[in-house]
């Protein structure tokens, strides 16, 4: 049972309805599901499927699809040498089939394009020479290498640009997605169990699949990533190999980011991993923002050159606060429980689920049509303008001429704004004002998991938003 794609599914099966070949990308980082979506949206049917070899050469890469050929009932060329003579064969098992849309699915594509192999030449020959003058071909392309396929498929500037007749990046699941999988496989979580899976492992669905009945939520994460031979233990290791053939570079990149939650410059990140502030420091920024493992952002009111960069995957982030360590206590979590440190990091986390559910918070305050920008803030303090110094997580501006200043905040039970709470709101309010002369008016918003003690500060908040808003289905 496949959860959360609807959009995707259509998609990919309206393809086989019409009169004209299709020619489809789909990526997205590792284990989000891509393969699984493709085979369940074409029941496992396809004319030809094929999945390039992690770490072979050319002639390998080449050999193996030419036995893909022959699995799906082609005359394989054993003896082929080159990308062009193993496509005629593929073509060959096209004219022979007697199916009224041929579906071909090529995976991990990226693993294929081995250095001087000219794939992509013989790719591009494949569909503009022969493919496209047809009326009964849809071609699947996909791989886990995002920032490959963005510059060598989506955006290729070579006979590919601009051929794709759709693309499909898939995205990590909602916690309403989550949740919908927890209950199809009968598991009982809570929204607050949930959430603190998602914590860890964000919305990507493989890691999902390792949650197991009958174990408490700190049980299964101690048997998926701290128990001996845990199945998750090396996954941050082959999370950014899989990705980038170079992958050290970019994990330069991500331990600076690791030390810093707000984010950092590019000037910073250039300093704190070693590496030349140059084009290829660009390169591997876009990539990772590409991948869905950083965001870039400017705060609200600060000039578009001052970018910030911050790592926002959650997986990556817990890897960095818990497990780099390599912890030996195979029951690490559930020792960890109610620590400083984990009560900590909880707070952090739930900020960073919350700005994963930005459309779930417009619809709460009943803002979902209105056009918005969405920032965090900063600035230091400035005794001339009674400026303390401040930083905003999460800023919703809006065209009705409002900015939500959003606190975000976990709490086991209803979140009790005290005093100094209520002064920090203030100071941020005034800070903010002072340093940007905004004239839109601020609107201090609460976003807690069980909403608020009803004391003396409540009444200051505008809007609170709880963990149910967060679950709300998108659409």
């Amino acid at each position: 049972m496949i959860i959360g794609r609807d959009r995707e599914i259509e998609l990919l099966r309206n393809t086989i309805q019409d009169d004209k070949s299709h020619f489809i990308a789909v990526y997205g980082r590792r284990r989000i599901g891509k393969t699984f979506l493709i085979r369940e949206a074409f029941d496992y049917r396809f004319t030809f499927q094929h999945a390039g070899l992690s770490d072979g050469g050319m002639k390998e890469q080449i050999f193996a699809f030419e036995s893909s050929i022959k699995d799906a009932g082609g005359n394989a060329n054993k003896s082929s040498k080159t990308w062009l003579e193993a496509f005629e064969d593929l073509k060959d098992l096209i004219r022979a089939s007697q199916e009224k849309k041929k579906i071909i699915f090529i995976d991990e594509l990226s693993w294929m394009d081995t250095p001087k192999s000219d794939l992509m030449r013989a790719l591009e020959h494949f569909w503009n020479g022969w493919a496209s003058g047809r009326k009964d071909i849809v071609l699947i392309v996909c791989a886990s290498a995002t920032s490959w396929m963005i510059s060598k498929v989506i955006h290729n500037k070579g006979g590919l640009y601009n051929r794709l007749t759709e693309q499909i990046k898939l995205e990590s699941f909602s916690l309403s997605d989550c949740e919908e999988y927890v209950k199809s496989q009968k598991l009982v979580m809570t929204r607050n169990q949930i959430l603190q899976y998602y914590m860890i492992f964000g919305g990507v669905p493989f890691y999902w699949s390792f949650l197991q009945r009958g174990l408490s939520l700190s049980q299964n994460v101690d048997k998926t990533l701290f128990e001996k031979n845990a199945p998750l233990e090396d996954e941050f290791k082959y999370l950014y190999a899989s990705i980038f053939r170079n992958p050290d570079g970019y994990i330069k990149v991500i331990s600076a980011l690791a030390k810093k939650k707000a984010g950092m410059s590019r000037d910073d990140i250039a300093s704190e991993a070693g590496v030349a502030n140059s084009g290829d420091l660009t390169k591997k920024l876009e990539e990772l923002e590409s991948c869905g493992f950083i965001r870039k952002y400017y705060a609200y009111g600060m000039k578009k050159k001052n970018a910030i960069y911050q790592l926002i995957d959650n997986f990556t982030l817990f890897y960095y606060q818990f497990m780099e360590s390599k912890p030996t206590d195979e029951h690490f979590w559930s020792n960890q429980i109610n620590t400083p440190t984990v009560n900590t990091w909880l707070g952090l986390a739930f900020e960073r689920v919350c700005l994963e559910h930005v459309p779930q918070i417009k619809r709460k305050l009943g803002i979902s049509g209105v056009q918005t920008d969405v920032n965090s803030w900063y600035c230091k303090a400035n005794e001339e303008k009674g400026i303390r110094g401040a930083q905003i997580d999460l800023l919703i501006v809006r065209k009705d001429q409002v900015i939500n200043l959003c606190e975000m905040k976990y709490s086991e039970s209803e979140f009790s704004i005290t005093e100094e709470a209520s002064t920090s709101i203030r100071n941020k309010i005034h800070s903010l004002v002072a340093s940007t002369n905004t004239k839109y008016a601020i609107y201090p918003t609460v976003i807690t998991t069980y909403g608020l003690v009803d004391n003396a500060y409540a009444g200051d908040i505008q809007s609170v938003v709880t963990l149910n808003d967060l679950f709300v289905p998108e659409g």
